[in-house]
C-alpha cells in the first residue's frame, strides 16, 4: 500500500502534509502536490494533516488513475519538504468537483 494525492489538492496545494513526512516523498507541481509511491513507506501520518482530505491510501476504489498521476509527476517535479502558504483562493477551491481538468503539468518551485 501507498498513499496518493488526489483531485482535491488541485488549486489548493496545502502543504501541511510535507512537514510530517518522514521520508520526504512529496513533489510539487504548479498547482498540486504528488507522492512518489516508490518512496512512500505507508506510515499514513500525512493523511490526517491534509485540510483538503486529498490524500488517500491506494486501496480506495477508483484510485488507480491518481496512482499513475502521482508516479508520473513525482519523477519530474521537484521535491518539497517544507510547509508553504497554500495557493491563493485555496479555501474556495477546497471541495470543488471537476478540478482534474485544471491539473497543470508544470513543476512547482520545490524547496
Amino acid at each position: 500500500m501507498t498513499y496518493v494525492v488526489v483531485e482535491n489538492c488541485i488549486k489548493c496545494k496545502y502543504t501541511d502534509c510535507v512537514e510530517v513526512c518522514p521520508v520526504d516523498c512529496f513533489y510539487e507541481g504548479e498547482n498540486t502536490l504528488v507522492i512518489n509511491p516508490d518512496e512512500c513507506i505507508d506510515c499514513g501520518v500525512c493523511e490526517p494533516e491534509c485540510p483538503a482530505e486529498a490524500i488517500l491510501p491506494d486501496t480506495e476504489d477508483g484510485i488507480e488513475e491518481w496512482l499513475e498521476i502521482n508516479q508520473k509527476f513525482s519523477e519530474v517535479w521537484p521535491n518539497i519538504t517544507s510547509k508553504k502558504e497554500p495557493m491563493e483562493g485555496a479555501d474556495e477551491q477546497n471541495g470543488k468537483a471537476g478540478k482534474k481538468a485544471d491539473l497543470s503539468e508544470k513543476p512547482g518551485a520545490g524547496d
